[in-house]
């Protein structure tokens, strides 16, 4: 069994979400809000360091029509980042969909479970075959 991570990356805060490869069931676990990229990944040091996960996934936002944007460029950087600094293997998963699954309150922060939707996205689309 491993665990695995998953981030809602947001320039203001970032979502993140955890599970395992035997229960397939992602969680929500925390929403990242320091103010400073430096902050921020200090507070992800810290979750890696307590989680030892095997993996992260990182959703990747599109277009509707599967076209790329600048958020995109963002969170392909921010995966890159989380393999370099701390030498764990990252996944994209296609986040389209993901907060319209959530309903929610206006001013309601929803960044861990957007993050555990995308986690579980992966679980539900990448992993079947290793069933």
């Amino acid at each position: 069994m491993e665990t695995v991570l998953g981030f809602d990356f947001g320039l203001k805060r970032i979502g993140v979400a955890v599970g395992n490869t035997l229960l397939k069931q992602a969680q929500p676990l925390t929403i990242i809000s320091e103010a400073t990229n430096d902050a921020k990944f200090a507070a992800i040091a810290g979750l890696v360091q307590e989680w030892q996960p095997s993996l992260c996934i990182v959703g990747l936002p599109r277009h509707p029509d599967g076209a790329e944007h600048e958020m995109t460029v963002r969170c392909r950087r921010f995966a890159n980042q989380l393999h370099g600094r701390f030498n764990v293997a990252t996944v994209l998963v296609d986040e389209r969909y993901s907060s319209a699954v959530i309903s929610h309150q206006r001013g309601e922060l929803i960044d861990d479970q957007a993050a555990a939707i995308i986690l579980q996205q992966y679980f539900d689309d990448y992993t079947q075959s290793e069933s």
